[in-house]
């Protein structure tokens, strides 16, 4: 290496570390920081884990579906032994999210989204959309057995691994696309 690079880049390097010195030690100066807001986002790694559908319900039937609102993952088994884990969306609050045993009712490719009573409340302006880019219901619906809660796609894909719906799974919509094609209408359903 000639002396010209090796001066080179021993100025280079030295000057990148007598930027980051000082911070490095102010922050030695400041007491370390234990309080972690609710507000941040931790990684999610546990969730992705199989999970077995005796856990959860007493026959495999048909199919079945376990959403988890804590791990933000949604558990797929069919009665043939295929079982699939998908990243989700959850509701936003506690309040927002129903618990329990229930089942999909009905399925639409392209559905139609309208704004619910609670949603037109905080937002008067809000108007029903129908099916394209702009809903937020992504390119499939499975609605399940409680009014206005649905397992859906989405087009807004910062919203999987968040809360961030008022009251629906979110899925995204590719995935949506391959959960719809393989639950027949009575798969059952648990949130937790």
């Amino acid at each position: 290496m000639t002396r010209s690079r090796a001066t080179r880049r021993g100025f280079i390097y030295g000057t990148g570390a007598s930027l980051f010195l000082p911070a490095i030690l102010r922050a030695q100066d400041q007491p370390p920081e234990i309080e972690v807001s609710p507000e941040v986002t931790r990684r999610n790694t546990s969730s992705f884990t199989a999970q077995d559908w005796r856990d959860h319900f007493d026959t495999i039937g048909e199919a079945a579906i376990l959403c988890d609102t804590v791990s933000r993952a949604l558990h797929y088994w069919s009665k043939d032994g295929d079982y699939r884990l998908y990243p989700t969306s959850v509701p936003r609050t506690d309040e927002l999210t129903k618990r329990g045993y229930t089942e999909i009712v009905r399925k639409k490719v392209g559905p139609s989204w309208t704004p619910t009573a609670s949603q037109k409340e905080r937002f008067p302006d809000w108007e029903p959309i129908g099916p394209g880019p702009d809903n937020p219901l992504g390119t499939h619906a499975m609605y399940l057995g409680w009014p206005a809660y649905i397992i859906h796609g989405t087009h807004d894909t910062r919203k999987i691994g968040r809360k961030s719906s008022d009251g629906c799974i979110g899925l995204y919509n590719e995935k949506i696309e391959e959960l719809f094609a393989i639950s027949p209408i009575g798969t059952q359903v648990r949130i937790i």
